[in-house]
């Protein structure tokens, strides 16, 4: 919707007053100062919602559910697109979108474009809006919540792997899957997608969209692509083979993460980036914050946060990232519907020893790890705070080895966010002797 299309109404009701709420409250007051710009909020009561008849739209901040809102309404994002001046980057995923679109904003960036970086990373995108030129690049991290009801695409739109989550949300993983795809649908033929090649659901993403198709994958040699191949990573562009770093060379730690890497690459080389700033970035980016992060050695135990693995994929990435040297896993979470059995037979093998873990999914993962045939290999702890599953990890994991925060669920119930999770993880863990 544009700021003229907004202009008709008088009375406008922002539903969810979270970080997005207030970007999109302090927009609307700036640019439309005689409309009646009211909010609620879920934790103004049950009853919050039911004086919308008295307003003439709604924007729905992302959380909210859309069967919820019985009037007309719009989203911050689609008003970010409607009115971005500019190009956009949108990335969306089911893990590794922070870490991806991160990295397209530092290669933009050290190339001396104008870029921003919003949505679920950075500022909301329409706090970002106004200071936009024709010469902008605004790299978005999208949640499946953004686009479910998004009525935009942008012009280059890198898909990464997709597998089931925020099923507390969505009623099914078709419903995600489908809220997903809208990063592509509405493209044109001159705008670019980007598809990691090396899972079927991502893969087949390519008939939503009319944009011009490009490929990531760490499995394959393929044309118009980004792929690692004999310890280096690959762009092949209409049959042309360019070599842009040896995989040794990337700062960034664990072979999962090169997907997200070569994704990065191809994205920066369809906003013409040079190469050598391509290089320059991924030799000294070495990750983001709760996410395969290191806190430091205490009593011979290395001790990692990666507070931002949500689903049982991000954390067997983070496992096998460390090869086997992960004594200790602590666990757990808000239970959002997915399945842990392949987390379960992963973790069999894994040579880890210990579990620490937080209710509720921390019972759904053991279970897991019984059906694989691991009761036997592996302990299991039960906590309900960072101080206990920290005393425990000292006491459970021996010097030489790796103590590892990798949840594998939300963090919602015993902590506010995946932050204050990973804060007071990293909090323990230097307080100790």
């Amino acid at each position: 919707m544009t700021i003229n299309e907004l202009k008709k109404y008088k009375k406008i009701l922002i539903i969810g007053y979270g970080v997005e709420g207030k970007a999109t409250h302090a927009f609307l007051k700036k640019h439309f100062p005689e409309a009646i710009i009211d909010v609620v909020d879920a934790s103004d009561g049950e009853d919050y919602l039911e004086d919308q008849q008295d307003y003439e739209l709604a924007i729905k901040s992302p959380g909210v559910r859309p069967e919820l809102v019985t009037i007309p309404y719009t989203t911050a994002t689609n008003i970010f697109f409607a009115n971005a001046k500019g190009k956009t980057i949108g990335v969306t995923g089911t893990k590794g979108k922070s870490t991806t679109a991160t990295l397209i904003y530092e290669m933009l960036k050290k190339d001396k474009k104008e870029v921003y970086l919003g949505g679920n990373i950075g500022k909301p995108a329409i706090e970002v809006l106004d200071t936009l030129t024709d010469h902008s690049w605004t790299v978005l991290e999208l949640s499946s919540f953004q686009l479910q009801d998004i009525k935009y695409s942008p012009h280059i739109a890198v898909m990464l792997m997709l597998t089931s989550e925020h099923l507390d949300y969505h009623p099914n993983v078709e419903s995600y899957i489908e809220a997903k795809r809208n990063l592509l649908r509405f493209q044109k033929q001159t705008d670019f997608a980007v598809l990691n090649r090396d899972y079927p659901v991502t893969n087949e993403s390519d008939l939503y969209t009319d944009a011009q198709l490009f490929y990531v994958s760490r499995e394959r040699e393929t044309n118009n692509a980004c792929y690692t191949l004999s310890g280096a990573i690959y762009v092949k562009k209409n049959e042309t083979e360019d070599e842009i770093i040896a995989t040794k060379d990337v700062a960034l730690p664990g072979a999962h993460n090169l997907e997200n890497v070569c994704a990065a690459i191809m994205a920066a080389r369809l906003a013409e980036v040079s190469t050598k700033y391509i290089i320059e970035v991924l030799k000294t980016f070495y990750g983001l914050p709760h996410r395969l992060e290191y806190v430091g050695e205490k009593q011979g135990i290395r001790f990692y946060n990666d507070s931002l693995a949500t689903v049982p994929e991000a954390t067997i990435g983070a496992l096998d990232a460390f090869a086997g040297e992960v004594e200790t896993l602590i666990a757990g979470g808000h239970d959002r519907g997915v399945d842990y059995n392949e987390l379960g037979q992963y973790l069999v093998t894994s040579g880890v020893r210990t579990t620490i873990l937080f209710p509720t999914t921390g019972e759904k993962i053991w279970e897991a790890i019984v059906t694989a045939g691991g009761e036997k290999k592996i302990k299991k702890l039960d906590v309900h705070s960072m101080h206990e599953a920290i005393v425990y990890a000292l006491d459970e994991t021996n010097s030489g080895k790796i103590c590892l925060l990798s949840p594998a669920a939300p963090s919602f119930g015993v902590f506010k966010n995946y932050k204050d999770r990973g804060d007071q993880f990293k909090k323990e863990v230097m307080g100790l002797a």
